[in-house]
């Protein structure tokens, strides 16, 4: 499909963009949430843009003139994750030399974004409740409480509901964490998005020079739209970057889109490596040519960081 076809005008709400009625009607039931001060539970895939739901609340709201900070929850040991959420004084434990505001003091007046709040360890969750229910927190090996003025926006990309049942979420907790869910339909079912954000990723693309694409064959169009898209958005990205940057023609062609998208098998592991082995090793060697720095490393294996994390987590690296 050309970049120059004629195509419904992409709709941008606080930098999320789509063509789909099922979007549209998401950012008609944000605008109407952000009049309130209520809890948020975001529901949705991972790459749906689930953080940006959260800043568009923010900046709707009344507390748009405050700070908005955010934490994923599945990324730090409990320690680690409660000192960063409430803080912690001085001597509370190896290392901390001084007391340091965690994000509740530090987004005071603003809003908090807990990102994968269902990874969060059950003694954060204990801590969490105390901030919804009496909206005060205790640093980490403190004895005063102090007080809470934040918005508290979460999400996830699990049931809270299979969470509480296999004991590993407080029933108390999902209560009050989804007073208002708010689901993102996953990039399948949303009509018209998958040509429309292509053209827009080409566009953006092509404005950073160095290789100027017409647009996309419609035989990898056919194929793209047939796609089930696990990563969603960030992987049609991901998928948009690749064929710009291997391609050959003035037209991104089928040969330039992944293996996954042209339904081809993925190679079977080589030397007779199980495949938990050759993703291991995948993942050491992302690391290892992006120097370490995770975010590089996740972009090199077409993941999310959180999902990288989760993935040295299994692996032990």
């Amino acid at each position: 499909m050309p970049a120059q076809s004629p195509l419904a005008e992409l709709v941008d709400f606080h930098g999320m963009r789509t063509v789909s009625p099922s979007m549209l009607e998401v950012f008609a039931r944000l605008e109407r949430i952000a009049r309130t001060e209520s809890t948020v539970l975001i529901r949705g895939q991972t790459g749906t843009g689930k953080e940006l739901v959260a800043r568009a609340l923010h900046r709707l709201g009344r507390r748009a003139e405050g700070p908005f900070r955010a934490i994923n929850c599945s990324t730090l040991t409990p320690e680690l994750l409660a000192s960063e959420l409430f803080g912690h004084v001085k001597g509370a434990f190896t290392g901390a030399f001084r007391a340091r505001d965690g994000l509740f003091a530090l987004a005071d007046g603003g809003t908090i974004f807990l990102d994968e709040v269902a990874e969060a360890p059950s003694s954060v969750q204990a801590q969490l409740l105390r901030v919804l229910q009496e909206r005060t927190f205790v640093p980490v090996g403190g004895s005063e409480p102090r007080s809470a003025d934040v918005r508290i926006i979460s999400a996830t990309n699990k049931a809270l509901r299979r969470a509480v049942k296999a004991r590993r979420f407080r029933e108390d907790l999902m209560y009050r964490l989804r007073v208002v869910p708010v689901f993102l339909p996953p990039l399948e079912e949303r009509l018209g998005d998958v040509p429309a954000l292509s053209v827009w990723f080409l566009a953006r693309f092509n404005a950073k020079g160095g290789r100027q694409i017409e647009g996309i064959t419609p035989a990898a169009m056919a194929l793209m739209n047939a796609y089930h898209w696990p990563g969603n958005i960030r992987e049609l990205r991901n998928v948009i970057e690749c064929a710009f940057a291997v391609g050959a023609d003035s037209m991104i062609t089928v040969d330039d889109l992944p293996p996954e998208l042209r339904g081809e098998p993925p190679e079977p592991p080589k030397g007779g490596l199980d495949l938990a082995t050759l993703e291991r090793r995948q993942l050491l060697d992302a690391l290892r040519r992006s120097g370490g720095r995770k975010a590089e490393a996740a972009a090199l294996l077409g993941i999310s960081r959180s999902t990288l994390w989760r993935r040295m987590r299994e692996h032990g690296v």
